[in-house]
């Protein structure tokens, strides 16, 4: 017997992944897709670009058949996802949230960062969607907020080298971290019109302005067992890519030391499935990873200077909708990796 779900704001780019994956699902039924600015149309028509996908009429989300469904799935934009968040849980459904809404613990947290009121702070905390870091609390949850496309990228990398005493306290971590287009989302924008984009590379957010810092930074102190005062400064830049897809973070360590730093990250990673550590000398590129729901980490010696780990992930599949699927598989007893296989081919040499 299959599972009942439905997506809110399958038209974006991680919406129509996240279709597409739940289409060839073999324990999901998708029984509804919303959208508000395409109201009655298919969804095929809209995302024509798309292979894969149902034929299935787009409803505003206020019309969505919550009785339908065991799950919906929450592509929509931050500041309007928690409210679709509460509507569900009160309807005994469970959530998957792709938003920033129920990322961050603290309501007042949300606030100073999002300059806005959290809709449902009732809601928090709920479990943070990030398997390999995180596998038990997502089993049987109710409801799941999966992590940024950045945030993933820098856990991965930083969390078990913080857990294991290899960053010394005090000392700062500096990440120059690249993503494509597709991070912006698919609503029109200057900045991201083929034209402004196109043989550029462009700083954004610098310093302490970008979003995803707030999320990486309580999910460091609580995995790693530090107060999240005491944890080493993050220098984070952020830059937008002439690409369509794809996070790529350098991650600057000094006085760490590589050996060291290659033996933790390849414990933690043993046996994962979908993160790779690749071998000394090879260096993690976005073709590693890019339209697989794979992560790869790379650690090269800067000698003297330290070590720097490069951290690779399609933003709109690990980044977003296959984790996504993860921690709906890990929601409901499934195998963790249900629905992926055939995107998740091996790393490249």
């Amino acid at each position: 017997m299959t599972i009942p779900v439905g997506i809110y704001g399958a038209t974006g780019y991680t919406g129509q992944e996240l279709t597409r994956l739940l289409a060839g699902h073999s324990e999901v039924e998708l029984r509804f897709v919303t959208s508000e600015r395409s109201e009655g149309e298919s969804l095929r028509t809209v995302a024509a670009g798309m292979r894969g996908l149902p034929d299935l009429p787009l409803v505003p989300a206020s019309e969505a058949p919550l009785e339908d469904v065991e799950c919906v799935f929450l592509c929509l934009p931050h500041t309007r996802s928690a409210e679709a968040a509460a509507r569900a849980v009160d309807a005994g459904v469970r959530v998957v949230d792709l938003s920033a809404d129920l990322r961050l613990r603290d309501a007042e947290v949300y606030r100073e960062w999002y300059g806005t009121e959290h809709a449902a702070p009732h809601l928090l905390p709920v479990p943070y969607g990030l398997p390999e870091l995180g596998r038990e609390p997502l089993r049987g949850a109710r409801t799941v907020a999966a992590p940024g496309c950045y945030a993933t990228a820098l856990l991965l990398a930083l969390t078990p080298l913080l857990a294991a005493g290899a960053v010394e306290r005090g000392t700062p971590i500096f990440v120059d971290a690249k993503s494509g287009v597709s991070g912006a989302g698919r609503t029109p924008q200057l900045t991201t019109m083929f034209c402004e984009v196109h043989g550029n590379c462009v700083p954004y957010k610098v310093g302490r302005r970008h979003r995803h810092l707030a999320e990486i930074e309580q999910q460091l102190a609580i995995w790693s067992g530090q107060a999240q005062a005491s944890l080493p400064g993050l220098v984070f830049v952020p830059h937008l890519l002439p690409t369509d897809r794809g996070i790529l973070a350098t991650i600057f360590l000094p006085g760490v030391d590589a050996e060291r730093a290659a033996q933790v990250l390849g414990r933690q990673y043993a046996g994962e499935p979908l993160v790779d550590v690749l071998d000394a000398g090879d260096t993690a590129t976005l073709a590693h990873v890019v339209r697989t729901p794979r992560a790869a980490l790379s650690v090269t010696d800067a000698g003297e200077h330290g070590t720097v780990v490069v951290s690779v992930l399609d933003n709109l599949l690990k980044g977003a909708a296959s984790q996504a699927l993860q921690c709906f598989n890990l929601m409901l007893s499934l195998p963790e990796t249900l629905g992926l296989e055939s995107a998740a081919v091996a790393v490249r040499a």
